[in-house]
């Protein structure tokens, strides 16, 4: 333990007794910042903005590269879906009515990836391609990015190396992107990483080294090879800005499709947002482009499993990236591979202590019979750490978060963020449903 004995930590932080027995709780954040758009931050709106136009150039190259695209004319966005027969289920089985809208962001529906991480990771990918294409000349700003496509390119990019630690996903969007733009790309995996993962990306010519340890052994093992390559480049998934970027641009897509649902957020009708946590970095990104849209009318929580509560530890003990799960004697094993997180990130982490209402936790068990009803239900079917945002609403109507803030429960638009599964192999995913169901059978 690197500061003091956990005891004395459980004294001055006594929710740390509930989360080291690994049990679920909900944390509120006393340190969210009220005013509409916070000065210190280390990004801005500019930023956000100035990452949308990259996504907007860039379109015409992935509706050419990635037929998927072609109906969003390379845009790479997801569904927001109603889903009121989950909702009903829910409300039956948790026994708590919720009033209110409850929509699902279908993030496991993104082209390209099948997750979130396609959001942050091809982005940070497009980013570093333009500028070494633009800096060689071969690339002129006036040009339609479809170029992109010619041998001269990817001759360019096959002479430099790109490497990503992840779980899973990130290094599923790193890896598909990178080969199709002619990049070489090493993927450093934890132990929770699923093997079909693993499999799609050696298909893709993608170089997959794998670690018995979790995350953080993954990713500083990574970053060490990577950084010693004059020509390689690592996307930090623990300190980097530019993905933190490219997940906030959702927040504008977000704003559009409810505008389109004709869905009023304002004081009197807050936007609610629930968002599956593992490092920290996407649901980061997604709440920091969600405050700088709808100011403090916008609340936003993350759920993360009780096995890995990284970044609640570090934002509860104000430690933030220099306590690991492993420093209170948490294991950090869980089925939401995507979540597998010990250690949270160091950028993401310092801004989301500024502008999250809240963390909970939630047990694997949880996420399969979640993962059940939603297939059950809406006919929707996710992996199962996409499933944690779910029961966000349910868990923070109990926290007394609402009567604090003096909020109607009928005016809450409620959005959980499913965070991936379009790329999970058939058999794979009738198992994760055939286990859900066998959990929710045991529950009732």
């Amino acid at each position: 333990m690197p500061f003091i004995d956990i005891n004395t930590w459980k004294t001055a932080f006594p929710l740390l007794e509930e989360i080291t027995r690994l049990k679920p709780v909900t944390w509120l954040n006393p340190s969210r910042d009220e005013t509409e758009h916070n000065p210190v931050l280390p990004v801005s709106r500019q930023d956000l903005q100035d990452a949308e136009k990259l996504w907007e150039r860039f379109a015409s190259y992935l509706a050419q590269s990635f037929p998927e695209t072609v109906p969003s004319s390379g845009i790479i966005e997801s569904p927001l879906k109603a889903i009121p027969y989950m909702q009903e289920m829910c409300n039956k089985q948790l026994g708590l009515t919720l009033p209110g809208k409850l929509l699902l962001k279908c993030d496991n529906e993104l082209p390209i990836a099948g997750s979130i991480k396609a959001r942050g990771g091809i982005f940070e990918v497009l980013h570093y391609a333009e500028q070494l294409a633009l800096q060689s000349g071969l690339l002129k700003p006036e040009e339609s990015y479809t170029v992109l496509k010619e041998e001269r390119f990817k001759k360019l990019f096959s002479s430099y190396t790109i490497g990503v630690g992840s779980t899973g996903n990130l290094g599923l969007s790193i890896g598909l992107i990178s080969a199709k733009l002619g990049f070489n790309v090493s993927v450093y995996m934890s132990a929770e990483a699923k093997k079909w993962k693993k499999d799609l990306l050696r298909s893709i010519g993608a170089t997959v080294l794998e670690f018995s340890g979790d995350f953080s052994e993954a990713i500083t093992a990574g970053r060490t090879a990577t950084l010693a390559n004059p020509k390689g480049y690592f996307v930090d998934d623990e300190n980097s800005k530019l993905l933190f970027l490219g997940y906030s641009v959702a927040a504008i897509r977000l704003k559009n499709q409810l505008d389109a649902l004709h869905i009023r957020i304002d004081e009197k009708h807050p936007l609610f947002v629930y968002s599956p946590c593992g490092v920290g970095g996407s649901p980061g990104g997604i709440a920091f482009g969600l405050r700088q849209i709808f100011g403090k009318n916008v609340h936003c929580f993350f759920a993360e499993p009780t096995h890995s509560p990284s970044v609640l530890i570090g934002l509860l003990t104000g430690k933030m990236h220099k306590v690991s799960v492993h420093d209170f004697g948490i294991d950090n094993i869980t089925e939401a591979d995507g979540l597998a997180v010990g250690r949270p990130s160091a950028f993401a982490s310092s801004i989301s202590s500024l502008l999250i209402s809240g963390i909970y936790t939630l047990e694997d068990a949880e996420l399969f019979r979640l993962l059940y009803m939603l297939g059950k239900s809406e006919n929707i079917f996710v992996e199962p750490s996409a499933t944690a945002g779910l029961i966000g609403p349910y868990e923070i109507a109990k926290s007394g978060y609402l009567q604090a803030h003096h909020i109607n429960p009928e005016l809450i638009t409620h959005i959980a963020w499913a965070t991936g599964g379009a790329l999970v192999p058939k058999d794979e995913m009738a198992a994760f449903y055939k286990k859900g169901e066998q959990l929710f059978t045991k529950q009732h």
